[in-house]
């Protein structure tokens, strides 16, 4: 275990990644704040697990979680923003429903969901934001152009983020956590769902640069 770690809060905890790493996390011995659109986690509970409704793509349920956190005081060691959509894959025309989508939930709501809780995140602590290689200039392609614009203007988020937290010693990083099975990735993707949570324990436990891009494919820091 990594005795740093005390308490992680997860976005997106119902399924898929999230859900996994959840489990991953609280096996290792860390408490789990699981934040979830229902509020639930089906089929799962443990002691060291407190799930949490909230969407954060909804400001007043950013607010409400927020407040939450705050009244328990609770000092989240490991903030991870796992919640993201992918709502236009099979596309190359931008459309107003598909950017504001994908900006509302991949990047508006994201970033305000964690300044909401940048009060309670622990000097020393870490944020962790599960982006996409999809996002690299050096990756671009015509499909999926919410998905792909919205994890972009993420990632500048989490290097102008970084920078503001230095005096903190807040360790930020963007991650692709691969092409995944899930429901977004589809089953016929090369990574399992294992293989990609134990890649991002791996990058919270073990790395340590600060406001770069982590690929869990690679196991290694890459280039913007």
């Amino acid at each position: 275990m990594n005795n740093s770690i005390k308490t992680s809060l997860i976005t997106g905890a119902s399924n898929g990644i999230g859900l996994d790493l959840t489990k991953k996390l609280i096996a290792e011995g860390i408490k789990v704040i699981a934040v979830t659109r229902s509020g639930e986690v089906a089929g799962f509970s443990h002691p060291n697990l407190t799930v949490m409704q909230g969407d954060i793509s909804n400001e007043e349920s950013i607010a409400k979680v927020a407040k939450q956190v705050a009244e328990l005081g609770i000092s989240i060691d490991c903030l991870i923003n796992n919640a993201g959509v992918l709502v236009d894959a099979n596309t190359e025309v931008p459309t107003a429903a598909g950017l504001n989508a994908s900006f509302a939930t991949n990047t508006v709501g994201t970033a305000l969901f964690t300044e909401a809780l940048l009060n309670n995140v622990t000097d020393g602590g870490q944020i962790i934001f599960l982006s996409t290689i999809m996002s690299l200039l050096r990756a671009a392609a015509p499909d999926a152009p919410g998905y792909r614009m919205s994890k972009a203007a993420l990632n500048m988020y989490v290097v102008m983020l970084s920078e503001r937290l230095t005096k903190r010693n807040i360790r930020v990083t963007a991650l692709h956590p691969g092409w995944v099975q899930t429901r977004m990735g589809g089953q016929t993707a090369p990574t399992t769902i294992e293989q990609s949570v134990n890649g991002i324990y791996k990058a919270i436990t073990e790395n340590t640069a600060i406001g770069k891009f982590w690929n869990v494919d690679s196991a290694g820091i890459e280039n913007y």
